[in-house]
């Protein structure tokens, strides 16, 4: 009944309603994403389910009123807890790209590329050992949390703070989620128990760079200590003696809007940077 009465009242205006409130959520989901707020965005929804699913099946009373009175309560408590995103959105809408997400997507992965690669630079010139790992589709929340939370933007002047051999962290890998945000630094990673190493002289950095790509599909970026030299590990495979020229090619290949996750990525990425310049990476 409810069907035949909305098929019979839908026309233009009716449509342009169900356009703008689609806009209207696909403008706050894109606000969001990224952000912390998801998490707590998350956990509110699903209480709230919960709530109403208690008050529905075992008929709380209390309950029902506590859930019908909720709104007045969110309208007061939404504009506090989300304030900073509230605030984003309205300076978005002033500028006139609240929409345009894939432009901001494109321009943050494109900035924190710029960095790892003014980074991995100066710490090669340096001989400073560095150990950065890119989050992509596999969670790595374990290895996150064997390191110092730190939840910072990702700059140059930062991972070369945290790299140089005197601070506490140096031994260990960064981590950098897929929000692009620094998760933790000095963490631990699972050493390869591969003997097809590229050279059989590498220590525990290399080893500790292969043995996440074999577990993950994150993206590795290493610096070695000894020599210098940049190599990048994903998938279980590495490609070793990348100068900086051919890394700000190779990430872009990896980080790709449509590059695969698994498998052929690093065929991908090499490819790119044999077309680039006309040469590929050597490779283990």
């Amino acid at each position: 009944m409810d069907l035949l009465w909305a098929l019979e009242n839908f026309n233009l205006a009716a449509l342009v309603d169900i356009f703008i409130v689609a806009a209207l959520f696909y403008g706050v989901s894109m606000l969001f994403r990224g952000t912390q707020a998801v998490a707590l965005l998350r956990g509110t929804l699903a209480l709230l389910v919960g709530m109403v699913l208690l008050s529905q099946v075992f008929a709380f009373q209390a309950l029902g009123w506590v859930l019908n009175n909720l709104l007045t309560v969110l309208a007061v408590a939404i504009p506090i807890i989300f304030q900073p995103e509230l605030r984003r959105a309205l300076e978005q809408l002033g500028r006139g790209s609240i929409f345009n997400g894939t432009a901001r997507v494109d321009d943050a992965r494109s900035q924190l590329i710029d960095e790892i690669a003014q980074a991995a630079e100066k710490l090669s010139e340096r001989r400073h050992g560095a150990l950065m790992v890119l989050e992509r589709d596999n969670t790595l929340s374990d290895f996150i949390r064997t390191g110092i939370p730190l939840d910072a933007e990702v700059t140059s002047q930062l991972l070369l703070t945290i790299f140089w051999p005197k601070t506490e962290l140096h031994d260990g890998a960064v981590i950098i989620n897929r929000a692009g945000r620094l998760a933790s630094a000095g963490a631990v990673l699972p050493l390869t128990a591969s003997r097809n190493m590229p050279n059989r002289k590498m220590g525990t950095r290399h080893r500790a760079a292969l043995g996440i790509s074999e577990v993950s599909d994150a993206v590795c970026v290493l610096v070695s200590e000894e020599t210098g030299r940049i190599a990048i590990t994903h998938g279980g495979r590495m490609i070793t003696r990348i100068d900086i020229d051919k890394l700000r090619p190779l990430l872009e290949g990896f980080f790709a809007p449509d590059a695969p996750t698994r498998g052929g990525l690093l065929s991908r990425a090499r490819n790119r940077v044999s077309v680039w310049l006309g040469r590929t990476g050597r490779a283990a």
